[in-house]
């Protein structure tokens, strides 16, 4: 198999790949430069591939190493910045700032979502399709709604 016959399938896959994502994480190890020099790549590669309105977070890991850092935290949030990215910086190790990460990330996707959701339902040609604007229930674990019938009252009376 030649280079091009490589090529052409590494990019067939990759669209595959990408294809329907709503949101992705761009993860670089604080303590290698290079992991970082190698984001404005996989930007551009998320970017060829994946849907216009896709919510992107940059995410520095390995914070509980600071003492070995390689990238300031400057650095990065102004890349971040430049590319209108989210930003943070985690610890899988330490499990520091993990959830608030994806929080932040199906939030924004929630927004994002919602707010496409309204502008179709207001186009003329939707005819007004108010079930646009219904869609699935999210629940986080660790944040489920406590059922109707299992929640307290104070002045609950038999």
């Amino acid at each position: 198999m030649d280079i091009i016959e490589s090529t052409m399938r590494y990019r067939a896959v990759t669209s595959a790949y990408y294809r329907g994502a709503m949101g992705a994480m761009l993860v670089y190890d604080i303590t290698n430069r290079q992991s970082f020099d190698h984001m404005a790549r996989w930007l551009d590669e998320l970017r060829g591939h994946a849907d216009k309105n896709i919510v992107i977070m940059l995410i520095g890991n390995k914070s509980d190493l600071g003492t070995l850092r390689a990238v300031p935290v400057d650095d990065a949030k102004e890349f971040a910045q430049r590319e209108n990215l989210f930003f943070m910086e985690t610890s899988a190790l330490e499990a520091t700032n993990v959830e608030p990460a994806f929080l932040n990330i199906m939030s924004e996707i929630y927004r994002v979502i919602s707010k496409k959701a309204l502008v179709a339902n207001e186009e003329p040609e939707s005819g007004g399709n108010s079930s646009l604007l219904k869609g699935t229930k999210i629940v986080v674990p660790g944040h489920e709604p406590v059922p109707s019938e299992k929640k307290f009252s104070c002045c609950r009376s038999s």
